[in-house]
């Protein structure tokens, strides 16, 4: 969306001239399932993006309003809601919430929100609506807050009051993106690597148009079954604080001891911290056949050990084998539904995209969405 465009909207509303905020969501290329042990991950901003425009008050009231989204919702600042609420704004009441808790200035504002990131895709449009959001609000007020601390806050907003136990890298990405780069970031330390994808490469993702029920429960199973191996390890070596401490030989070593879900659930975190370290490597030397193998080994670690795939993002993995440039590709996000990303040469992009359109309808008789996109830059002012 054009910000001319934006305004105009907002300008129809509310009769003034925003401020916009827009920040993408984001695919992960891979590590997956490690953020919140600690891990590695390498994701990239992407195009798909929400916008935030936001214009002050003379009282303390936040007046939320989407054109996309259904509900209007009015809140006071000094009596915000102590929990959430169920509607979409409960996003940016959170972000609220922790700016305040912090000690930032926070305003009474009129915002619009127009939203471009798939809902329901693994593509985090929740990140990139806090992330919006926070730049907003600070706007109004004096408080400036480093982009990485405006992550962190963003993942607590989401974590602390809508209830969903993500880990940092959606929030991170989002702030953090770079054009034509993947991220390269230590969820412990927050340090970060850009790692520039070819010229000639795009990320085509591709979206199965299935989000399976139990999506949320099995991921707060996931991570409970994670501490259960942090648990166990740790009586082994007491400096195991997550799953991202142990080694590969200590998992080896007790193999036959964890009971087999457990272990699992360890194999696959320990082995995609490995990978995603040497698909760095590999995707900053342009080596894309070794990028694409490790693709393909965490997309089959993610379905037998982690056991988050579905039949229908199996189906979308395989229906891309053997088609024109195409380099390689895994299940991206939570799982259980949502996309594949897949690094495709740019030539063969478009041609890409409708064969395995048409393999998967075939399969399924499902009609996927398929969007070709480049690495972007995360959240900016607009206006």
């Amino acid at each position: 969306m054009q910000a001319s465009e934006f305004t105009q909207r907002f300008d129809r509303l509310f009769g003034a001239r925003p401020r916009i905020y827009r920040a993408p969501g984001r695919v992960n290329l891979i590590g997956e399932h490690t953020d919140y042990n600690d891990g590695f991950v390498m994701p990239a901003a992407v195009a798909f993006s929400t916008y935030v425009g936001i214009a002050a008050r003379p009282d303390r009231k936040l007046l939320i309003r989407s054109e996309e989204f259904a509900g209007d919702f009015d809140f006071d600042l000094d009596h915000l809601p102590p929990r959430r609420t169920g509607g979409w704004c409960d996003y940016m009441l959170g972000v609220a919430t922790v700016l305040q808790q912090r000690g930032c200035e926070l305003n009474g504002a009129n915002l619009l929100v127009h939203g471009e990131v798939p809902i329901g895709a693994g593509l985090s449009s929740s990140a990139a609506i806090e992330v919006a959001s926070a730049l907003a609000l600070l706007s109004l007020g004096k408080t400036q807050l480093p982009l990485p601390e405006i992550a962190q806050l963003c993942r607590k907003a989401e974590n602390e009051f809508v209830g969903a136990r993500v880990g940092i890298m959606d929030q991170f990405v989002s702030c953090m993106g770079k054009a034509g780069h993947a991220i390269l970031l230590d969820c412990r330390s927050l340090d970060t690597k850009y790692v520039p994808i070819p010229a000639d490469v795009r990320l085509v993702v591709c979206n199965t148009m299935v989000k399976h029920d139990l999506a949320t429960g099995a991921y707060n199973t996931r991570r409970a079954e994670c501490e259960e191996g942090v648990r166990y390890f740790a009586k082994y070596d007491p400096a195991v604080r997550a799953l991202r401490d142990v080694s590969p030989e200590l998992l080896d070593q007790h193999a036959r001891d964890l009971p087999e879900t457990i272990w699992k659930r360890c194999c696959h975190v320990v082995r995609e911290n490995q990978r995603t370290m040497e698909a760095a490597r590999a995707l900053a030397s342009g080596d894309l056949g070794r990028m694409g193998e490790l693709m393909r080994e965490s997309h089959r670690s993610l379905r037998d050990l982690y056991e988050v795939s579905c039949s229908e993002l199996d189906l979308m993995v395989e229906a891309a084998e053997n088609l024109p440039g195409f380099c390689g590709g895994r299940m991206t996000g939570g799982g259980f539904g949502g996309c594949t990303v897949n690094l495709v040469r740019q030539d063969n992009a478009q041609e890409f995209a409708a064969q395995i359109a048409g393999r998967y309808k075939r399969a399924t008789g499902i009609t996927p969405q398929v969007y070709t996109c480049s690495a972007e830059n995360g959240v900016q002012a607009l206006s």
